[in-house]
């Protein structure tokens, strides 16, 4: 018996969006890689604010670095890299437990692993060594707000990043040399120039290559192989967003006033300046001098506002020396004495006076 002849065999239980252009869909082979990484950075959820970055993620950062820039390709077979990184006690019991076939689901040769010393030290990154001390809080964005009726913008701060370095050994357990130079020519290719780089959470964390050892063992009972060591030191640095913190800056409030145009009052007319009873006087002392006097008519409160090339001043009234703030009353004579910072030159002295009534 066969089936209706409109009854779909096969259903696509997947669809993938169609463009005309790409009709086998959206997966960044036939559309171009940069079009798929700008509606990845369009859609991903982001913040003012950088990731944390801890030993979790510098690990597995170090972890990737192995398994994509030192891929080692033998005989047309991809070296496997054990993916997880593994401490120095555990690796000294699992290449005690280790067989060399896979029967009983274990590591078959060849395979690398990364090993981590346990020991974290503080860094040697000089960007980022003792910069800000005292790990205070430094200025990081200034972020625009608006809850619909104010308008401002927050501070956000974080502490100074902690430079640590870890050390890695990389290793590479094989039993032909032509493996173990296959993975020593990509290592050293790789760090020609010393170091290279792996790409943690939007940061690019420096990696050092320190020493080659070799580590084989020979055994006559057993079946022979070549154990290599890379040692390398990540010259990272610890960021923990538990520490950053949003403080709001400035708020500027929308006010919106409405006025009756029909009822208008005249306009106050100006007289003139806000304070008429306030004066600012210059005073002008040429190269030559240095001693001025005013006749006053009515009470005054005199008070210096600013100086130029004057490093004292003495007020004196009918033979007595005051201190600023001082009165003058009606028929008084002020002498006015300075001391220059530059006798050569000319001064310049405000003061202000305001009417006393």
């Amino acid at each position: 018996m066969s089936l209706p002849k409109k009854i779909k065999k096969n259903l696509n239980i997947a669809p993938r969006p169609i463009q005309a252009h790409y009709p086998q869909g959206y997966n960044g082979v036939e559309v171009p890689n940069r079009r798929k990484e700008l509606f990845d950075l369009i859609s991903d959820d982001g913040t003012f604010l950088p990731k944390s970055l801890l030993h979790a993620d510098l690990d597995r950062g170090m972890l990737d670095f192995v398994q994509n820039e030192l891929q080692t390709v033998s005989n047309g077979k991809k070296i496997n890299v054990i993916d997880r990184i593994l401490t120095l006690q555990r690796w000294a019991e699992f290449s005690q437990t280790w067989q060399f076939s896979t029967s009983d689901k274990n590591v078959d040769l060849p395979f690398v692993v990364v090993v981590r010393n346990p020991d974290v030290q503080y860094g040697t990154n000089p960007a980022l060594q003792y910069t800000i001390p005292d790990r205070k809080q430094f200025h990081y964005a200034k972020v625009p707000t608006w809850d619909g009726n104010r308008k401002g913008y927050d501070v956000y701060t974080i502490p100074q990043p902690v430079p640590v370095d870890i050390i890695y050994d990389v290793k590479i357990v094989c039993n032909r040399m032509r493996e173990l130079n296959t993975f020593n020519k990509i290592t050293l290719q790789k760090f020609t120039s010393r170091q290279a780089y792996t790409f943690v959470k939007g940061h690019y964390i420096p990696i050092v290559m320190q020493s080659i050892g070799d580590e084989s063992k020979i055994d006559t009972e057993d079946r022979r192989y070549y154990q290599q060591s890379y040692q390398f030191q990540l010259q990272g640095f610890l960021l923990d967003e538990e520490e950053f913190e949003v403080k709001p800056a400035i708020n500027r409030s929308l006010v919106l006033y409405g006025f009756d145009e029909q009822n208008r009052k005249r306009e106050k007319k100006n007289l003139g300046e806000e304070n008429p009873d306030r004066v600012r006087t210059v005073i002008d002392f040429d190269a030559g001098t240095t001693v001025k006097t005013i006749q006053y008519v009515y009470k005054n409160d005199i008070t210096v506002m600013r100086t130029s090339n004057i490093d004292g001043i003495t007020f004196i009234i009918n033979g007595v020396i005051l201190d600023t703030p001082i009165q003058v009353k009606g028929g008084d004579t002020l002498t006015i004495a300075i001391t220059k910072t530059n006798p050569g030159a000319s001064s310049k002295l405000i003061i202000q006076e305001r009417l006393v009534r």
